[in-house]
């Protein structure tokens, strides 16, 4: 008989009675907006500020209403207005071009190469016909940013980092996120710490960092904040810089701060239970495991393989097979966007671009969760469904 997994794909592990009391404290006082404080009192947003920033290395950190509020803020503080290109990657998620959308400006996609990365030689190729980069470390793949930061030294590129999905990880021993001129990460529920919704953006420039605490609304409260420049950092722009409210709550923050403590035990975790589906995935006739490089170190939170060059009939077989044994995979190659699993050419709102290259990667890509509500039994018996049914959608069974 078949195996069946009967687990969920969407559930989370309750929060920690740390996290839970931290919260209760907040509700019991009320001050939940992030400067209804009292006097001498230290909120929950501007102390959870001041622990990301220590904890990545950082001078300074904003918390925002989310991590696509991060990066549209981000854009705005370092200067991208309205009919600026922006170069970002062909395989992300819809917030990325989202964000720079918002602002009048347009994404130009950069290409992916199979092993789920931005396409180096394609941005060197690229890196004249904009000023910006959005690089989008997506599904937690980290290219090889020694060789993407020089390309983008050399050609005066600012870089934003999208680390919705690498908070946690590394390239070469350094954070991923403190690259780039910005790092924006997601608390989001899917994300490595969950507040349901909320982002964070650190930044060692004072400029960017005091521009973007205006931007979210901080109504001349800066000097509320902990993670933040010098007072005279926002005297030269503070008439100038616009109030786009998206501020964090004391209550999200006060849910994050022992998140964050305990997120190197969660990291480790979450690498062990993707490390078991990928060893019961490796070596599977016509599937593609993505080798992950040594300078990486990565949060193995979900975890993606190839169907390279196989039909679009035999992908929807597989997916149909593995999930009428309990095993829910998302596929970008399908022909119309679903839940996450838009892609580059769904996004009309972004000039129209030809990268068959991306095309045949994303054609292929199919991606899972690894929640850490699942056992290593459970993952195992997920990688033995998946085997089972791409080697017999293979084989022509």
């Amino acid at each position: 008989m078949n195996e069946i997994f009967l687990g969920s794909f969407t559930q989370q592990e309750p929060l920690s009675d740390a996290a839970i009391e931290a919260a209760l404290a907040v509700m019991r006082h009320g001050r939940l907006h992030r400067y209804n404080v009292e006097a001498d009192e230290l909120g929950e947003a501007a102390l959870l500020e001041q622990e990301f920033a220590v904890q990545l290395g950082a001078k300074y950190c904003l918390a925002v209403a989310s991590g696509g509020y991060a990066l549209a803020t981000a854009l705005r503080a370092v200067g991208v207005k309205a009919g600026d290109r922006v170069l970002t990657n062909a395989f992300t998620l819809a917030p990325v071009p989202g964000a720079i959308a918002s602002l009048g400006a347009e994404p130009m996609f950069v290409d992916v190469t199979e092993d789920l990365v931005i396409d180096l030689d394609d941005l060197a190729a690229k890196a004249g016909h904009a000023r910006v980069l959005m690089l989008s470390h997506m599904r937690g793949h980290l290219c090889d940013m020694d060789r993407l930061m020089q390309i983008c030294d050399d050609a005066d590129i600012t870089v934003i980092e999208d680390c919705a999905h690498t908070m946690g990880a590394s390239w070469h021993g350094i954070a991923s996120g403190r690259q780039g001129a910005v790092g924006c990460y997601s608390c989001q529920t899917y994300k490595h710490v969950n507040a349901g919704e909320g982002g964070l953006l650190i930044t060692d420039d004072e400029d960017i960092a005091a521009r973007a605490i205006l931007l979210s609304g901080s109504y001349m409260l800066f000097e509320r904040h902990l993670a933040a420049p010098d007072p005279s950092a926002f005297e030269r722009i503070k008439y100038d810089t616009p109030n786009i409210s998206g501020r964090m709550d004391n209550l999200r923050a006060a849910i994050l701060r022992p998140q964050l403590r305990d997120l190197d035990a969660q990291v480790a975790r979450w690498n062990e239970r993707y490390r078991c589906v990928e060893a019961g995935l490796r070596d599977t006739p016509g599937l593609r495991v993505i080798e992950r490089p040594e300078a990486e170190t990565y949060v193995g939170s979900s975890i993606q393989f190839l169907l390279l060059d196989w039909s679009a009939d035999k992908v929807q077989d597989v997916l149909l097979r593995c999930a009428a044994r309990g095993v829910e995979l998302k596929w970008f190659g399908a022909p119309e966007p679903a839940a996450f699993t838009s892609r580059y050419d769904n996004w009309h709102y972004a000039p129209s671009q030809s990268l068959p290259q991306s095309d045949r990667v994303l054609a292929g890509i199919l991606d899972m969760r690894v929640p850490l509500t699942f056992s290593l039994d459970d993952c195992a018996l997920i990688a033995r469904i998946i085997r089972a049914e791409v080697g017999a959608v293979f084989q022509g069974n």
